[in-house]
């Protein structure tokens, strides 16, 4: 995942452990767990925790974690990815709060209902963990199948939002 700099960066500790955060002047760009997969390479971005985006991003994060929604004015740049990666990240800004879908509701939802496991692997590449809420998309059975930052991380958010 490359992004055009300058990209602005400021590391924000979360109760499920560190977050790398990342925008450019107006956008946020990604909010990662620093040990998760997928985690882009940050060398040449600037360290910027004053930034305007950066504090937006860490303020709605901590709204979420104290169980309040997040707010969906965040000004979100989500052209990292491929067409097809960056329909599935908008349709899983439709995901209300305290729901649960599957990838096969997921993949009727961007128009491609046979393309379960593409779904699977766009949301696996969602930049913006937590407030791109693939968290909420589960297996077709219920199960919790798949998450970047870990399955206890998920099994956490979906407990926070209260669908487990």
């Amino acid at each position: 995942m490359r992004f055009q700099a300058p990209v602005y960066q400021t590391l924000w500790d979360s109760p499920l452990g560190p977050m790398l955060l990342a925008a450019n002047k107006t956008c946020l760009l990604g909010a990662w767990f620093t040990d998760q997969k997928h985690l882009p390479d940050s060398a040449g971005w600037q360290d910027a925790p004053g930034h305007a985006v950066l504090q937006q991003a860490s303020h709605a994060l901590a709204s979420h974690f104290s169980g309040q929604k997040v707010p969906t004015a965040l000004p979100l740049d989500l052209q990292a990815g491929t067409e097809f990666q960056q329909a599935v990240w908008r349709a899983l800004l439709n995901i209300p709060w305290g729901q649960r879908v599957s990838y096969g509701q997921m993949a009727a939802a961007v128009g491609r209902p046979a393309a379960v496991r593409a779904v699977g692997a766009a949301v696996g590449r969602n930049p913006v963990s937590v407030l791109v809420p693939c968290h909420r998309v589960v297996g077709a059975d219920g199960s919790l199948t798949g998450y970047a930052g870990g399955l206890q991380r998920k099994t956490a958010l979906l407990q926070l939002e209260g669908s487990l």
